[in-house]
């Protein structure tokens, strides 16, 4: 397993589970500030590692109509903000090449979309620009099928890779995850990361908006942390009922404690083990 650096964290060879967690998106810089400065709080008490993550633009939302973020140029100066004031790594994503250079000025991860995990001139644009590159593996994918992407990234040079799993295309609205879709990335020698929260969503399961099972992300959390992960990417609100994108998978910022303390357990516990899997 090769460990890649972000900021000042180690992510994989068997470091500490770290937390990738934030809003969807920036719905303004006061409230998007208060997330981080929670989650900042509450990892270093908890000792997690932490990435910041929001978007500055959805630009696959389900609806023309639905609210996208602040945009490129007004994102950035948030998150420069953000990053400045708190002293934290953070992670957006990208959607098109002409954006990339200007984020990757800022961004400790350029995120590449699972929808646009396979669109080769963006992904080499990612990798040759940015510090590290987080592939979303897209929902159409088998685990294998990312060792093709990896080699995108690494043919600029980039070495610096996180894989995440967000869950495979069930049909009618629905995602699954398969479990051994884990250690079967986690062979490709990259770090892996989780999203529990993305893994419950519901494309497109309101008419207008996805919708999501918010109640099943702790089981998933607990299944990742048990079979091997690297780190788990959340995505949280104060208030996900009000929240202006993804708020059915969202998770309440006040359930993060007792459900980190749990997935820390199950983290240190499965990297102690001495059959291979780490």
């Amino acid at each position: 397993m090769k460990p890649v650096h972000v900021g000042g964290l180690v992510v994989g060879g068997g470091s500490p589970l770290v937390l990738i967690a934030g809003p969807c998106v920036i719905e303004d810089e006061e409230r998007t500030r208060d997330i981080a400065l929670y989650l900042k709080k509450l990892t270093d008490e908890m000792d997690i590692p932490f990435i910041f993550k929001a978007s500055y633009d959805k630009a696959n939302r389900t609806s023309g109509k639905a609210y996208r973020g602040p945009g490129l140029e007004r994102g950035i100066e948030i998150l420069k903000a953000i990053k400045g004031d708190l002293g934290i790594p953070i992670l957006s994503d990208v959607h098109s090449r002409e954006e990339i250079e200007k984020a990757a000025e800022i961004l400790d991860v350029v995120q590449i979309p699972a929808f646009l995990c396979r669109q080769t001139d963006l992904v080499r644009e990612v990798a040759r620009l940015a510090r590290a590159v987080n592939i979303k593996k897209g929902q159409f994918l088998a685990p294998w099928d990312v060792r093709n992407i990896i080699e995108k990234v690494l043919s600029e040079g980039n070495e610096r890779i996180l894989v995440t799993e967000r869950g495979t295309s069930f049909g009618y609205n629905n995602l699954v995850v398969d479990f051994r879709s884990l250690p079967l990335l986690r062979r490709e020698g990259y770090p892996v990361i989780f999203d529990a929260t993305h893994s419950v969503q519901l494309p497109g399961g309101q008419g207008t908006a996805s919708g999501g099972q918010r109640e099943m992300v702790p089981c998933l959390m607990r299944a990742a942390a048990a079979v091997g992960i690297d780190g788990l990417f959340l995505e949280v609100h104060p208030d996900p009922e009000k929240a202006l994108c993804d708020g059915p998978n969202s998770l309440y910022l006040d359930a993060l404690p007792e459900l980190l303390s749990t997935v820390k357990s199950i983290d240190r516990l499965v990297k102690n083990r001495a059959d291979g899997i780490f």
